[in-house]
């Protein structure tokens, strides 16, 4: 019997983008995607070891409340399965160290990087080396941003973008910083800013306001950990899988497919190849 490519969405405790990123999956090639609510792992009825590619959507987990993602952070790693002789992180590090994917968008980029699991440098994915804090500006921002990306990254979901992506992004706490210089230093020389905020046409990464919507150190948007298996990032590529999701679709002609699409095409092809 033919195995099918498996995408899990979690849901649950103030996420809101489950049935795009659910969506996103399904046009990008994955033969089969589950949104499942947290507790429905934390119960033992849907376990991570069934599927392929683990998607942390964009939202306000538990209110931000000790700050963005950070409740779902604690949630992750010190959380029991109920009936089961393990943790929900033990299932998250068995999914991690057999090869499958991991994207975190927005909140789960947030989620990601309080967690440890990115930069996630030599393997430590409990480790936490950097943040995501509030904008600059000191509000929320809701807009569309320029990513120009590194085409010496090692992330798997980027593979054939050729310059960069037009993205939007909608968030108040995007400001990536790092804990140290060494750490910032260590994601520059490892190729694992995937992307930068940029002026338009993807011509060079900008801090200029608000084409840099938060502040991010180094215009960092999204970074991956050193596999490329693992990536984050604020803007959202769920958000543009369709012309008509762009701003300026009724006056500009566009391509069918919109710009977020290839992350999740790339991801089901890895997990075709890499992972059946």
């Amino acid at each position: 019997m033919t195995r099918k490519t498996r995408a899990i969405v979690i849901t649950g405790n103030g996420t809101n983008c489950e049935t795009e990123a659910a969506h996103a999956c399904r046009l990008g090639g994955f033969d089969e995607t589950v949104i499942a609510h947290i507790s429905d792992l934390l119960a033992g009825d849907v376990r991570l070891d069934d599927f392929h590619f683990l998607n942390l959507t964009g939202g306000f987990l538990d209110g931000d409340d000790l700050g963005s993602a950070k409740a779902q952070a604690n949630r992750f790693q010190y959380a029991k399965v109920d009936e089961l002789s393990e943790h929900l992180l033990d299932q998250l590090l068995r999914f991690i160290n057999v090869g499958k994917l991991i994207l975190g968008v927005c909140n789960g980029f947030q989620l990601m990087v309080k967690m440890g699991l990115l930069p996630g440098f030599d393997g430590n994915y409990l480790r936490q080396e950097a943040t995501l804090t509030f904008n600059d500006c000191g509000r929320f921002q809701d807009r569309w941003v320029y990513l120009k990306v590194d085409p010496a990254s090692p992330a798997v979901f980027t593979k054939g973008i050729k310059r960069g992506i037009y993205l939007p992004i909608r968030h108040g706490e995007g400001k990536f910083v790092t804990m140290t210089e060494a750490t910032l230093a260590r994601i520059e020389q490892g190729n694992l800013a995937v992307f930068k905020y940029s002026t338009p046409g993807y011509a060079a990464p900008t801090m200029e306001f608000p084409l840099n919507p938060n502040g991010s150190v180094n215009a960092i948007a999204g970074i991956c950990n050193e596999s490329g298996r693992l990536m984050g990032l604020m803007p959202h590529p769920e958000a543009f899988t369709h012309y008509t999701n762009h701003p300026r679709w009724t006056r500009e002609s566009l391509p069918e497919e919109g710009d977020g699409l290839v992350l999740f095409r790339n991801a089901a092809m890895y997990a075709r190849n890499n992972l059946l």
